[in-house]
């Protein structure tokens, strides 16, 4: 079998910046082992794949696969297959895609950028035994979102910026696929960012994620109304970086960002 693919650095203004996402368009499902084998050869945090649908609901349906889980949500890979289809057709201002899990997202054109409009999210106080001695810092607040989502909220953006994670301990505590999310007020012209934050996963095989969308759907509710602000800027402090416009629209959250290529192949099994 044949099977093209393009890489693109998602929340990126260039290559090499950003979350990297694999985005593989299907004229069928394939089977579950077979997705999860591609998104495992990849090895990127996370490999879109999509069908295009033939109702009015949305115009693909989308699954995302991170190397080891398939996951219930992915901001960048979803911002990244917006850009794949858009970059495909001038003429059309947004496409719709059509999740298991998180509703029906949708990709639009904003002059020379990209809206990925998400649910919102936010989160609720939580404590969780042992995620500070995980992180390895004693973080303000504790929030959960779910089963799914740990936000630990620090007052300063060194603090967040200056974690060293057990990620074992984090993957141990979480027990399997949990978004374990540090973030603080942003630190000004250090980002240029109101908010900063960082992101981990190591439950399903991503030690830090570079730039999380899932994560500003559970974070921008809660900075909202912290900040008394319903549009701000985000940074998250990876390796890589990435910026995002935030947007709390009613029960949505609108993230802003650009897209590059980086690679266009054909995988072979």
């Amino acid at each position: 079998m044949r099977l093209n693919f393009v890489q693109i650095d998602a929340f990126a203004s260039r290559p090499f910046e950003g979350n990297p996402a694999a985005v593989m368009l299907l004229d069928a499902w394939l089977d579950d082992a077979t997705l999860q084998a591609i998104a495992m050869e990849h090895n990127l945090a996370e490999t879109a794949f999509l069908v295009a649908r033939s109702n009015g609901e949305a115009d693909y349906d989308l699954r995302w696969f991170t190397p080891t889980v398939e996951v219930a949500m992915c901001g960048h890979a979803t911002l990244a297959s917006g850009h794949f289809l858009l970059s495909r057709d001038p003429a059309l201002a947004a496409v719709r895609f059509s999740t298991r899990k998180a509703g029906v997202l949708t990709v639009g054109r904003d002059g020379d950028r990209l809206t990925l409009s998400l649910p919102a999210w936010g989160p609720s106080p939580g404590p969780v035994a042992g995620l500070a001695e995980a992180l390895g810092a004693v973080p303000e607040a504790i929030l959960t979102r779910g089963d799914d989502y740990l936000v630990a909220v620090f007052a300063t953006a060194a603090e967040v910026r200056a974690l060293t994670p057990d990620f074992r301990a984090i993957a141990a505590l979480t027990g399997g696929d949990v978004l374990c999310i540090a973030t603080a007020p942003g630190d000004g012209d250090v980002s240029g960012g109101d908010v900063v934050s960082r992101a981990f996963a190591p439950g399903a095989g991503i030690d830090e994620d570079p730039v999380t969308g899932s994560a500003h759907a559970i974070i921008v509710p809660y900075w909202a109304e912290r900040l008394g602000l319903d549009r701000f800027t985000a940074f998250q402090a990876s390796t890589r970086g990435g910026h995002l416009d935030c947007t709390l629209a009613g029960d949505r959250v609108i993230l802003g960002g650009t897209c590059v290529t980086v690679i266009e192949g054909v995988m072979h099994f």
